[in-house]
Formats: structure tokens, sequence, C-alpha cells
């Protein structure tokens, strides 16, 4: 699919379709006030007979409006103008997307880029248009035998600019949206295959397949006997009772000077979580395939800031493990000694995520990070406090975490920060070992990141807890790409202005 921009007027537009907003109380936008006037009054006409109301989610077309060279007009109702918001804009860049795909048309034209928007410039807009219409547009199909092609598919989408000069940066732009929403639909494809073929290894071969596409990356993989030997005993305790072999990732683009310091990720990939010994219930467990969408989003997130050639030093890490039940698996109560000599007392299995991340995070200390950022499916109560809106957000430096916060505004893909006191950290206390792996019901995603933040003294480290957000369930289930927006943002905020 490609993405264009250009300036021209709407009544002009030779094409199968032209969008236009239309705001509560039948008011027109800029766009749709040319198309009315050129039409003879057919828009205003339609609206005041009651036929749409303008209200955000309502769509209505036209076929063949006279003295117009388009064929169609699609009408999309965007709401009270005076609350017109981020939110709403790709909403109805969403709802805009999915009328041209039910409707089979190739090519259109899209006017609601030029819709005023509070403090957001048509760079913002044009980006956002280009990742919520991709968004709007994803299926997942690759384990059917048959798929369900629309019978046209959009293949080019022309975003209209009101200004010439917003031309150049308006490509650029453009050229930015359509490297996110690569990198967030490579994430919901990971996130949405299952078990049985997205393992550790699979997991691998994909971090190899994106380092020969791009030249600026390198990949590196390391095995379970060079993992034994770093003594990763969290890690590994978590794939002993699987049949399928640990693997820790790291994928390096190197798009800065070698003197420039490092932005490191590091994602859980828990390829599939039984809960291990410690076993989940059985209903909704097929959704633990989406416990390594952390995993994914660094994959997302680094083919994203490689296709943009972003002038940053980045390292991805990625902790993979499966958590099965076998002969060998590790048992409650086990004592695992960390890579950093910590010892760690295993109260429960289904607490994993933990376990992999705290060597990946010492792991991390040999490339003298800037920032150290992790992403994780980490824990449902994180779902209870906060719901499936934001991520939870845990960090110890403060200006980290606000600059995730403000990337995660600015991308639409929240962030909310929970507090990492001190007075948390006693209640992962263990009478056997330096520290237990949970810290009981109360505050479990603070007791989590405190876990975490044992193993984080060198850096500045923030800490994203995705369990809430990392995908969908019920008829929509599947992954959301969550948060590599967020991610690209804050990378893109970090990178030096030319």
């Amino acid at each position: 699919m490609k993405f264009k921009v250009k300036t021209a007027a709407p009544e002009t537009q030779d094409t199968a379709c032209v969008i236009v907003g239309i705001f509560l109380s039948n008011r027109l936008s800029a766009a749709a006030k040319r198309l009315d006037q050129a039409c003879g009054g057919i828009i205003s006409d339609i609206l005041s007979g009651g036929d749409m109301g303008g209200e955000t989610g309502d769509i209505l077309t036209l076929y063949k409006p006279p003295n117009i060279p388009c064929q169609r007009i699609i009408l999309v109702g965007c709401g009270s103008q005076r609350k017109f918001t981020d939110l709403t804009y790709r909403k109805i860049i969403g709802n805009s997307a999915k009328q041209l795909r039910k409707l089979g048309i190739k090519e259109a034209v899209s006017y609601l880029p030029e819709l005023p928007l509070k403090d957001r410039d048509i760079a913002w807009k044009l980006r956002q248009a280009v990742i919520s219409t991709v968004d709007a547009l994803y299926t997942f199909e690759q384990t059917k035998s048959k798929k369900k092609s629309p019978r046209k598919s959009l293949e080019q989408l022309v975003l209209m600019v009101a200004r010439k000069q917003d031309s150049a940066p308006g490509k650029q732009a453009v050229n930015e949206g359509v490297a996110i929403a690569a990198g967030q639909s490579l994430a919901k494809d990971l996130g949405n295959l299952p078990g049985n073929l997205c393992t550790p290894g699979y997991l691998a071969e994909q971090a190899g397949a994106l380092a020969k596409k791009h030249h600026k990356l390198r990949v590196s993989v390391m095995d379970e006997d060079e993992m034994q030997k770093l003594g990763m005993g969290a890690l590994l305790s978590v794939s002993r009772g699987s049949a399928q072999p640990a693997k820790l990732i790291t994928l390096e683009y190197k798009g800065a000077p070698k003197t420039a310091k490092p932005i490191v990720l590091v994602g859980k990939g828990i390829t599939f979580d039984t809960g291990g010994i410690s076993m989940k219930p059985a209903p909704a467990m097929d959704e633990m395939k989406f416990d390594m969408c952390g995993a994914a989003s660094v994959l997302g997130t680094v083919l994203a800031c490689a296709r943009m050639k972003l002038p940053i030093h980045l390292v991805g890490i990625i902790a993979s493990a499966e958590n099965m039940p076998g002969s060998r698996a590790t048992k409650p109560g086990d004592i695992v000694t960390t890579m950093s000599g910590k010892t760690v007392e295993i109260l429960n299995t289904d607490a994993e995520g933990r376990l992999v991340l705290c060597d990946a995070l010492t792991y991390v200390e040999r490339f003298k990070p800037s920032a150290v950022i992790d992403i994780a499916t980490l824990t449902g109560a994180c779902i209870i406090a906060l719901g499936h809106h934001p991520s939870g957000l845990l960090s110890n430096d403060e200006t980290l975490s606000k600059t995730l916060l403000t990337a995660g505004k600015n991308s639409g893909d929240q962030a909310w920060q929970l507090p990492l006191w001190d007075e948390y950290q006693n209640q992962l206390d263990s009478n056997f070992a330096d520290m237990a792996n949970i810290g009981g019901r109360s505050a479990g995603t603070i007791t989590a990141g405190c876990f975490l933040s044992r193993f984080t003294k060198k850096y500045d480290w923030a800490h994203l807890d995705i369990a809430g957000t990392a995908w969908h369930s019920g008829k929509q289930k599947g992954a959301t790409g969550r948060p590599v927006p967020l991610l690209i943002q804050y990378l893109m905020d970090q990178a030096p202005r030319s």
C-alpha cells in the first residue's frame, strides 16, 4: 500500500473516492464546504434531511456526485468540533479506512489531515493517519488455509495538505508513519502466531532475517550452554521444563558514531506460559501465546528504527523461553542464582517473566547504556490497576519516566507511572534466599518492578508492564503491536536534530 502527500482542491480530484469530515450540528469541514458548493449543495441537503448526524463513527457514502470528477464522496462523522481530540482523529482515520475496505476501493484521496487539531501540526497528523490506516486494515491470516482477501484492497491513499510548503515535511512524516506501522504490524504478526510455531528459536530466526535486510543491524544469539557459563540461573530456571531451549537474542543497530552510548530495549519473550508447576487455570490459557509481546515489540521497534534510519545507537535484547511443567521443571521453593550473584527463592513459577528479565538486565551492563527500558507482559495486577488503556510504568529515573510519558501521549500509546518506593521492597523478603520472586497479593505490579529494580543499579532504567495493552481478548482477539508507537516516539525524541 502506498501513501502520497499532495496539495489540491477537493472538487478537482478525478479519483474513486474523496474523504471529508463532518462535525456535529451539520458543520462541514473546509474541504466538505468546497465539495458542497461545487455539487450544488447536495451535501447540505443530505445532512439537513437527517441522513447523518456527524457523530464520531458515522459514515455516509455519496455516489456519483454532480459537477465534480470523483466517483464517490465519503462523509466521516467527527463529533464535536470543540472536543475534537487526538483520539477522535485516530478513530475517524480508522473508520474511513474500514469503509474503503468495505467498498472495495483501490485508491482514494483523504482531506482528513487538514482538519484543525489543537497543538498538532500537519506532520503529526500525517504520521498518525498512516499508522491508524494500517492499523485499521491489519488482518492476520498466516495460519489459515483459505485467505479471506477482499475483492479489492486499498492500494493507494493520497493525504492532502492545505499548503504547498507542508509537502516536504509531510512526505517525511508519511515515511516515518510507514516505518512505524511496519514495526507495529511485525509485532502483531509475531504475537498472533501460536506457541508451536513461534518458539524461542523462531524469534532468533526473525531477528536474523531483520539483520539480513538492514546493513546497520547485527544479531547474535546465545544458547543455553553460553548462558550457563555466564551464570544466568534465573533465566535458565524458566526453560528447564520445556523441550524448547531458551535463547538470549541481541540485535544491535548502529546509526550513530561508535562513541554514542546505546539505548537498550529488553523484551520478555515467553513464547508460551503455562505457569509451569504453578499451573494457570485452563480458561483463556491460549492467550498465553501473547506472553512474548514484549519481545515482539522490541523486534518491531528495531525494524522501525532501521527503516527510518534514525541517527541513534540502539540495542535490542530478547530473553526468550517457554514455561512448561516438564519433569525437569523448576519447583516452588527452589532457589536459583542469578547472573548478578543474587539468589532468588522461586515461590511461584508463574512469576517467570521477572526471572528471565533479571539476568538480561544484568547482561546489558556490558553495553554501558545511556538508558534501559524493559517491556513485558508481566503482571495481571497491572490489568486490575489500570485496565487495558495505558501500560504501567515504573522507573528509577524521573527524567526517563517523564520522557516516556510524553512519548506515550504524543504517540497515542500511553503509559501511567506507578510508584517505586522503598517501602514495597520488604514484601520480597525471603527466609532462605536474598529475595523471593513474588511479594504477595498487594501491589503486585509494583513489587514486580521492585524485583527488577534490584538488577538495574548501574544505569537509568524504566519498566513497561504491557499485560493490559499487548493484546485484545474476545471477538477481537489479537495482538495490538503496543508499545511500538511509544518506543519509537521515544527514540525519535532522543535522536539528535539535524
